[in-house]
């Protein structure tokens, strides 16, 4: 960001100022409990509203959820001494880096800025169109920009590769709620066998009335053997992970939902045009292993025909953000011999030295690790950490956020205070007012800003009325 021009603001009493990057739910509940310690708490946001995958990660129509998340962030918001600069991405790609903020002299600096890496397999034929990450997959029918406005078409036969909670909100996405209605069947490709499913039976009961039963007891048929060769007992899957199979069969109304268990992509096939038409499949062995079981390639392989690949297989930190990286995460400072600790100090492993008071959160620490309870829980355990670092470490000087918002303006960023998300939420009533909808977001950076633009000049023309 080049030079900052800031004042030593000690003599005012702010005694420690400690920097958060990244506002989804690990972002604001560190900083929510740095602040209410009494600290100074400058919270950067890459996206113009705060909440992250609480705000653009839920499925769209768990309305109930959202607001009271959004009540609990907006809450935190208030305190004074929590000041939040949205809007602002930073990263070594981007005009903010961490190196630029680590110049503005925090006595702190917590990353709390998630997985936003894309999860690979190498896999040939990866960048064929119509091949997706389900995290980018999600920002985009969850409107966040500029995800929103990129183009994440889909055809009639998707696969989705994965067998967790975010394969199931995919699929229903797909089989209910795409305003396209252009699927036709939805195919899961499952690396493991049935019993190995991780979503969570009423997540599925979304879903379940398109599962195709008849391919589905072929698919067990097919698979049944190896099951039986580790231990698993086929006709106790309705009480373990398929609660459906205990229901009376019913006729699939419309799309079809079906499942390719014990088998992984090996690649992907394009058509003239670029796009994925045909995915290699090698299928896998279940083996017995330390109590439980694993995949084992074999040899053999099978084709699918599909116009659509989503990967739903997790996803890994940002290896361009800044920060030491390593096996699809950022290095922490390694475990001091206790294993229920957990490391929360960033490590360069160059120097062998932990980087002084930097520290990672949530996502940032482990990637796709659980949700909202597990990043509150893990970002309010870091802040812990951070509260002991600063009671010895050196005060020092460092800008408010005021000269900051000011200096970025400087620079042609349009960052967001936490008073203009205020506006935003009144546009953005009134929209789902007016369209009689539970609630409504706007869909691209430019229109937010306007509208908080239009809000402001309507609030600061009743106070000129009033006065």
């Amino acid at each position: 960001m080049g030079e900052w021009v800031y004042t030593n603001h000690l003599e005012r009493g702010i005694v420690k100022t400690v920097f958060v990057v990244g506002a989804g739910p690990a972002g604001l509940y560190g900083a929510n409990k740095l602040a209410q310690a009494g600290h100074e708490v400058l919270l950067f946001n890459r996206d113009i509203k705060p909440g992250g995958l609480a705000e653009y990660g839920i499925y769209p129509v768990k309305e109930k959820m959202k607001s009271g998340l959004r009540k609990q962030f907006g809450k935190m918001l208030s305190q004074p001494n929590l000041h939040y600069i949205g809007n602002v991405a930073v990263g070594g790609e981007q005009a903010v880096t961490l190196e630029a903020l680590r110049d503005l002299g925090p006595t702190a600096l917590v990353c709390a800025v998630g997985a936003q890496g894309t999860k690979k397999l190498g896999l040939e034929g990866e960048d064929s169109l119509g091949v997706y990450s389900a995290k980018d997959f999600v920002y985009h029918y969850n409107l966040l920009p500029p995800f929103s406005s990129q183009n994440f078409s889909t055809g009639k036969r998707i696969a989705i590769v994965g067998m967790g909670n975010v394969m199931v909100d995919i699929a229903r996405w797909l089989l209910i709620d795409d305003p396209d209605r252009s699927t036709e069947e939805v195919i899961v490709v499952a690396r493991r066998g049935p019993f190995e499913a991780k979503f969570d039976h009423k997540e599925f009961e979304h879903i379940e009335m398109f599962l195709d039963r008849k391919a589905f007891e072929e698919e067990l048929d097919r698979v049944k053997e190896n099951m039986t060769s580790v231990g698993q007992d086929i006709s106790k899957l309705s009480e373990a992970t398929f609660p459906v199979l205990a229901k009376p069969a019913q006729e699939t109304p419309g799309p079809r939902l079906r499942f390719s268990f014990l088998t992984s992509p090996q690649a992907i096939h394009a058509d003239a045009s670029g796009r994925i038409d045909r995915l290699t499949l090698t299928e896998n062995m279940l083996v017995a292993r330390n109590g439980g079981t694993s995949a084992k390639a074999s040899d053999r392989t099978s084709e699918l025909d599909v116009d659509t690949m989503i990967f739903a297989i997790g996803d890994v930190a940002d290896p361009n953000f800044g920060l030491p990286y390593a096996s699809a995460g950022y290095v922490t400072n390694p475990d001091d011999g206790d294993p229920k600790r957990a490391a929360y100090e960033v490590f360069d492993s160059q120097t062998r030295k932990v980087i002084e008071g930097t520290y990672v959160v949530g996502w940032a620490r482990k990637a796709s690790e659980g949700l909202v309870g597990v990043a509150r829980f893990d970002a309010e355990q870091g802040a812990t950490h951070v509260l002991k670092y600063l009671e010895s470490a050196v005060d020092t000087p460092t800008p408010t956020a005021a000269e900051i918002l000011r200096q970025l303006e400087n620079k042609g960023i349009e960052a967001v205070p936490k008073e203009d998300l205020a506006h935003l939420a009144r546009a953005e009533e009134k929209q789902a007012r007016e369209r009689g909808v539970p609630s409504f977001k706007f869909a691209d950076n430019e229109t937010m800003l306007a509208s908080i633009a239009e809000e402001k000049a309507k609030a600061g023309a009743t106070d000129l009325v009033q006065k």
